[in-house]
């Protein structure tokens, strides 16, 4: 038997998961790591933890699945996107905490940066100016650690997201890269020559020679070092994790799109070789690189999704688990007008409104706690209909199915009502692990394991969820929304 293993290095823990020819899931092994917070608004975490946790879970697979690390055909690595590690090229120590994404240190900075930049970094980029991607973290570490520019300036540092930090660390020092996807959030990567960026490099005063060579999300960039997991197996896949996520769907036609429900919600849509500019606050990425080829996305973020239901739970205590909330919302008729705004750090796309706050909106006497579960499973897919709006306006494309993933897809009703509210059929995969089976496919292709047809044919549907409603209910639910929208932004 062949196997590959991938490594799914997450904003709270690492992960291991195993998979056969046929792409079961054969193990997965996890632990968790810490975030701290040593200032409002800065989140931080140590990156040898971070490594020695992702190595641990892959150790563990391997031993409790009793096979031999020979029978490992491929490594594909899927990792949070835009944290930043830089470290000293000869020692391998990090000169300072890795800087996740959520940190908001930088804000201020990028603030006077807008002034003049926006427009020419979100065409190079596809990104708008914000603290959440890399380049102004590169730029204060080497601003704030001592003797960081000049140690930069002269060649004996190196800049990496995680997953760079991971391969040059399991290829003991020898493999600097990262490919498309994760240098295309970094904000110094021009999405349209596909080179790092000479004019922001020198606008954020970041050398070059820190950063990473770019390669495909596909291919062997190198081998795990013999002393980690008992031979040296290509690493041969490398994608950021909502890319993965999209890739292990199959999204590869122009208009595919998938949407993972978790803490928040992480909508992308495939649009083949096209780049659109968005209007609409959406960010353009690159989906994959591949084959010599480039396939782009547009990507939307909802801040509170599967957040609105843990603030059910911890904040307001009308429910004792998330997988009560599906027959909560059946056991009422409709949300008998009651909808939730849960805009408890502001709106994301479309509306990226900071002061707006949540609401509930529309209580009468006769609402009890059913019907406002049923309101926040809605406001979920409400709020993916607003970033499905946006990005049909942005670039033409209608949304032909929406493939989800995520904790919160085990909800029967709240994909009936996804489909119901965008008109378009929900499948949900046998195998939710898409992120994880993305890099897995990733490393399959390149190590000759498995061809592009087959990863199609591979793809199983566990439930295809039909539109239901009338247009007429559709169109009046959803101007619901858009009024609940307005009242909350009223400031």
């Amino acid at each position: 038997m062949e196997y590959i293993l991938a490594l799914d290095q997450g904003t709270s823990s690492s992960r291991a998961i195993l998979f056969d020819k046929l792409f079961n899931i054969v193990g997965i092994e996890q632990e968790e790591f810490t975030s701290t917070y040593p200032q409002p608004g800065w989140v931080e975490q140590n990156p040898y933890e971070i490594l020695q946790t992702q190595i641990n879970v892959a150790k563990r697979l391997i031993k409790k699945s009793g096979i031999s690390p020979e029978q490992i055909k491929g490594i594909g690595i899927t990792n949070q996107r835009e944290t930043t590690i830089i470290w000293d090229k000869k020692t391998g120590s990090p000169i300072y905490n890795a800087i996740v994404w959520q940190d908001k240190r930088t804000a201020q900075f990028c603030q006077s940066l807008k002034k003049d930049y926006n427009e020419t970094i979100q065409y190079k980029t596809g990104l708008p100016i914000d603290p959440y991607f890399s380049a102004t973290k590169i730029h204060w570490i080497l601003n704030n650690v001592p003797d960081a520019l000049a140690k930069a300036k002269r060649g004996e540092l190196l800049f990496g997201t995680i997953d760079t930090w991971l391969i040059w660390n399991l290829t003991a020092g020898k493999v600097h890269v990262t490919d498309y996807t994760n240098a295309s959030r970094t904000m110094l990567f021009n999405i349209r020559d596909l080179q790092w960026d000479h004019e922001l490099l020198s606008l954020l005063e970041i050398p070059k020679n820190i950063l990473p060579q770019v390669v495909e999300s596909s291919g062997t960039v190198g081998y795990s070092d013999k002393k980690f997991f008992g031979a040296e197996i290509p690493i041969a896949g490398i994608a950021g994790d909502q890319q993965s996520a999209l890739f292990g769907q199959a999204c590869f036609e122009p208009g595919m799109a998938k949407n993972t429900y978790g803490t928040g919600c992480f909508i992308l849509m495939n649009t083949g070789e096209t780049i659109y500019k968005s209007n609409n606050g959406l960010i353009t990425t690159i989906a994959y690189g591949l084959d010599g080829k480039i396939k782009y996305a547009l990507e939307g973020s909802v801040f509170i999704a599967g957040a609105a239901i843990k603030w059910l739970r911890d904040g307001l205590g009308i429910i004792k688990s998330a997988p009560e909330t599906e027959a909560m919302a059946m056991s009422v008729e409709s949300s008998q007008g009651v909808y939730f705004v849960p805009a408890f750090s502001g709106l994301g796309a479309p509306y990226w409104d900071m002061y707006a706050r949540g609401a509930i909106v529309g209580l009468t006497q006769g609402i009890n706690r059913n019907h406002i579960v049923r309101a926040t499973l809605e406001s979920l897919a409400f709020q993916t209909r607003d970033v499905f709006e946006a990005m049909e306006q942005d670039s033409g494309l209608k949304l032909k199915t929406l493939f989800v993933d995520g904790g919160a897809s085990a909800n029967n009703f709240l994909l009936q009502f996804q489909a119901d509210i965008l008109g378009v059929d929900v499948y949900r995969p046998t195998n939710v692990e898409t992120t994880a089976l993305g890099a897995a496919f990733l490393a399959a292709l390149a190590t000759g394991f498995i061809n592009f047809e087959q990863i199609k044919d591979l793809k199983t549907i566990e439930r295809i969820f039909k539109p239901q409603i009338s247009e007429g209910q559709k169109k009046y639910l959803y101007e619901g929304w858009k009024k609940a929208i307005k009242m909350v932004r009223l400031h």
